[in-house]
């Protein structure tokens, strides 16, 4: 499934990159599956109706200072909507109509993913911020819920390719293809996640192994398809991911790769069904985001309440 190899970085790829468009390299994930497109076209017009109508209150605050504000952004919201919902919400503290030209955006989640977003008050504030989100120097937690085969360890950490394959869909490329050209003209990226288990059918992780063992995080640097079959009996399996880089669905992806995939993931083999109950979405939540502070130069940490799906997962979810 994986080999070791001498991990350059993405600027020496792009440099040597082939010149020729006509030699693409290979996904090594599969295409989304047929019945997604109906699903998440539903998914999509749904949530547009609900993102119309969206706003935040004071509960929703996670964080606020003369800079920032950081909210708890819900599944099946738009990030967009999140942001204009955050004018609404300072102009109802300010007590009257007052103009905010400068809000941005810092992090954008996906349509289903909820938990921490943080939205800067000013250009300035925001140019810091982003750049800190470029350079990888934001420390992130996300909680997510699958359902696929056993995994067969403890703590992982996953090394691959990220690009858009010929029909624009987001995939998992070798690690050797980073800075080869993609359609369209753009490359592979490297992508990183670190994964630890958190539970396996409702029950806390219970492997019987040495200290030493808990603590050693085994390497899959992707070079090959994954040879994980999901013919086998699946398992519920919630995981704590802890992203290295910032690539779209990257979470998304990696899980699939691993043969977790997430709950209701159904673009990236996720179940859409599972025990009786229909799931509108994927199951994944950013848990905490951990930075320092563009102005005042503090740590700040700022973490978002579980959703209902995983306040119901037995055992220990902190830290």
């Amino acid at each position: 499934m994986a080999a070791q190899v001498d991990l350059d970085s993405i600027e020496t790829r792009i440099e040597n990159a082939p010149k020729s468009l006509n030699n693409y390299p290979v996904p090594l994930s599969p295409p989304a599956p047929h019945i997604s497109k109906n699903i998440e076209l539903n998914r999509a017009l749904t949530a547009s109706s609900k993102s119309a109508l969206f706003s935040l209150s004071k509960e929703d605050i996670l964080f606020q200072d003369q800079w920032l504000i950081a909210v708890n952004k819900p599944q099946g919201i738009y990030c967009e909507s999140v942001l204009s919902a955050a004018h609404g919400l300072l102009n109802n503290e300010q007590g009257e109509q007052v103009n905010f030209p400068e809000l941005h955006l810092s992090n954008r989640l996906d349509r289903d993913t909820s938990g921490v977003t943080i939205i800067t008050k000013s250009h300035k504030v925001a140019a810091k911020l982003v750049k800190a989100f470029t350079e990888h120097t934001v420390k992130k937690t996300y909680i997510a819920f699958c359902v696929g085969t056993l995994p067969k360890w403890q703590n992982i950490n996953v090394k691959s390719g990220h690009g858009r394959s010929k029909h624009g869909a987001w995939r998992v490329y070798s690690v050797s293809d980073v800075g080869r050209t993609l359609p369209g003209g753009s490359y592979v990226r490297d992508m990183e996640t670190s994964f630890e288990v958190l539970s396996i059918n409702g029950q806390g992780y219970l492997k019987e192994s040495s200290e030493s063992e808990k603590r050693e995080e085994k390497i899959v640097v992707v070079e090959e398809k994954s040879d994980i079959s999901f013919d086998d009996e699946k398992a519920e399996v919630v995981v704590r991911a802890y992203p290295r880089s910032g690539r779209t669905h990257q979470i998304r992806l990696h899980c699939q790769y691993l043969g977790i995939p997430l709950r209701g993931d159904v673009k990236y083999e996720g179940v859409y069904e599972w025990k009786g109950v229909i799931y509108e979405g994927h199951e994944l939540h950013a848990e905490s985001l951990s930075f320092e502070h563009p102005i005042t130069g503090q740590q700040v940490l700022i973490q978002a309440p579980f959703p209902s799906w995983a306040r119901q997962v037995p055992g220990q979810l902190s830290s």
